[in-house]
């Protein structure tokens, strides 16, 4: 495992989700991800809580690498809520990383490596998959239940309020799967209250790679730029020609 001093941030910015995730991705490593979505929106703002300025949080979704399979594919476990066409998918489930691929959809992305050994990883894997085959659920309930804690942080460090057996959402699954390696990725917090943002600040040694892109800025700035440029351009024609 990485010691204090080998946690560091990594910023990429010039990688498709493809090459990030297939670069960075490997068995035992946590995923984050955000998008720009309302709902990726409303998770940011209720994480607000975790800052004393209230500065919005930037994760909305976390979930576990699994490694590349027999298929040729590597795959990822988390606890989502997915909606097919006549198919729903609710609670821990297996995916390949190709549905991260999606730039519109997952704006921004992070592989935090904690440096596990291989039983380790065998561990987290193992347990990971027994709730995949146990069919644990997405709780919404939960995740209101967090919000709750958020807006009281007394609560932070006690059971979910609504907690409910044999559920949780994304982050919480990723903190029930290290606390089951005696790593608490966010002491004090309990693991239904714990947030994508709260992994994201852990103070376990790591190292984490950011896939961050800069953001387009709006239709008015970009037709600001437009019209600087053609007024230089303009001004370098009338001093040319006054030369």
């Amino acid at each position: 495992m990485p010691d204090a001093s080998a946690s560091q941030t990594i910023i990429i910015s010039d990688l498709s989700n493809q090459e990030f995730l297939e670069r960075y991705a490997s068995a035992g490593r946590i995923g984050l991800s955000g998008g720009p979505t309302l709902v990726d929106k409303a998770i940011y703002r209720a994480e607000r809580h975790l800052s004393e300025n209230k500065q919005w949080g930037s994760w909305s979704h976390a979930f576990l690498f699994q490694g590349p399979r027999l298929d040729g594919h590597h795959w990822l476990i988390e606890s989502d809520l997915q909606i097919h066409h006549k198919h729903i998918q609710l609670g821990v489930q297996e995916n390949r990383i190709s549905k991260y691929f999606n730039e519109k959809l997952y704006s921004t992305l992070a592989v935090l490596d904690f440096g596990l050994a291989e039983p380790q990883v065998s561990s987290l894997l193992m347990c990971a998959l027994e709730l995949v085959a146990n069919r644990a659920r997405y709780s919404l309930r939960e995740l209101l239940g967090t919000l709750i804690a958020l807006r009281h942080p007394r609560l932070r460090g006690r059971d979910n309020v609504l907690a409910r057996e044999q559920s949780m959402y994304c982050s919480a699954f990723v903190q029930h799967l290290f606390q089951k390696l005696e790593l608490e990725l966010s002491p004090g917090v309990h693991g239904k209250n714990t947030t994508p943002e709260d992994i994201w600040r852990t103070g376990v040694p790591h190292i984490r790679y950011v896939l961050r892109r800069e953001e387009a800025g709006s239709k008015l700035d970009q037709l600001r730029k437009k019209l600087r440029r053609r007024v230089r351009a303009r001004i370098r024609q009338i001093k040319s020609r006054s030369a």
